[in-house]
């Protein structure tokens, strides 16, 4: 009779606790476990008390628990809501252990109840410290861009200004004094900003300041923003513009050169005997004889070319030629010749120390 009595007990109070709602603080769900981690940032200390405790207020609010650090949920008189109820501070003190230091864990793993072990930490922590202040405040106004995007930057920033407010927590006032401080709180916030920014963005940052009625930091932070898009747009295109030019240049290039070789198939070719580039051997002037249309250099001496290939060095030209040598008539006449323009299919070569000569593409 005993063991029915008690089974009986153990089913009532089993249903008793899976008729408990989800808005009910005693009510847990099948993955509130002892080894969850509700926050992702761990307490050390002063330095990262406020940002913990928000972190922690949050998930505990999202859990429905919050009553079990603020001393709002208190314990039933009833035996079955007795034991749910020690059973979720348990869960909830778990979780506060599970989201501390290991050295903070030690001081607090013999407690008992979760609101001892917050208003414990609150007490300790959740202070003003001097030190901490000056340093955030001065990260914040050494802080610069530094090559980040814009969004970067004012990202990071916005980040400690918020972390300095929640130290400092200045009291909400709806008089006219506090809407002149947050006024100056903001103006403030511009000045940072517009003082980290690259020197790329200074005429942006120039009139700005000069308007009449000065933005709020977070217009400054979109028109920065803007300016910055526009500027990487406009990059891109210019990019696009350059690669298109050099693409071209390099085709012209290529053309050209395919077209002096066709003009010109021996002009990689270089003599043997003259150690001239253009012509091979077998078709060297010093060897095969110089042709009529050779221009000499003006400031070498005249070169007069003999109908058996020989070149006579003589400091000008004879009215008296010897035997099979060019007559007065026929120099005038060469010297006509080389006064007239070459015809397109003539190449130049420079073949000798002494003529910068004119040779056709099939020599």
């Amino acid at each position: 009779m005993g063991d029915d009595n008690a089974s009986s007990s153990v089913i009532n109070n089993n249903t008793l606790i899976s008729k408990l709602e989800a808005s009910d603080p005693l009510y847990l769900h099948a993955s509130d476990s002892n080894s969850l981690t509700i926050v992702s940032i761990k307490l050390k200390g002063t330095e990262n008390y406020k940002v913990w405790s928000n972190a922690m207020m949050l998930a505990l609010q999202v859990k429905n628990k919050i009553g079990f650090i603020d001393g709002t949920c208190e314990k039933s008189t009833d035996v079955v809501l007795s034991r749910q109820w020690d059973r979720c501070n348990s869960v909830v003190l778990t979780w506060l252990l599970n989201s501390v230091s290991e050295e903070l864990y030690l001081g607090q793993v013999y407690s008992k109840l979760a609101t001892e072990v917050w208003k414990d930490l609150k007490e300790t922590y959740d202070k003003v410290d001097g030190s901490v202040v000056c340093n955030l405040y001065q990260k914040i106004n050494m802080f610069t861009q530094s090559n980040q995007s814009v969004t970067e930057y004012y990202h990071k920033l916005n980040i400690m200004w918020k972390q300095l407010d929640q130290i400092l927590q200045l009291p909400s006032c709806t008089c006219d004094a506090s809407q002149e401080f947050n006024n100056f709180n903001h103006l403030i916030k511009l000045m940072q900003f517009l003082m980290g920014l690259d020197s790329s963005y200074e005429y942006v940052r120039t009139v700005l300041l000069l308007k009449e009625e000065l933005p709020t930091v977070k217009d400054a932070f979109a028109i920065v923003s803007r300016e910055e898009s526009h500027r990487n747009s406009s990059n891109g295109s210019l990019k696009g513009q350059t690669q298109g030019i050099g693409f071209v240049s390099k085709t012209n290039q290529n053309f050209e050169y395919k077209r002096n070789v066709a003009r010109n198939p021996n002009q990689g070719v270089k003599c043997s005997h003259c150690n001239k580039m253009g012509h091979s051997v077998e078709k060297c002037f010093e060897i095969v004889g110089y042709p009529s249309w050779v221009k000499p250099r003006n400031n070498l001496r005249k070169k007069v070319v003999t109908n058996n290939n020989a070149v006579s060095d003589v400091p000008g030209v004879s009215n008296n030629p010897p035997n099979g040598g060019l007559t007065p008539d026929q120099i005038s006449r060469l010297l006509s010749l080389l006064n007239d323009k070459p015809s397109d299919n003539v190449q130049s070569c420079n073949v000798s120390g002494f003529f910068n000569q004119e040779c056709p593409g099939d020599w």
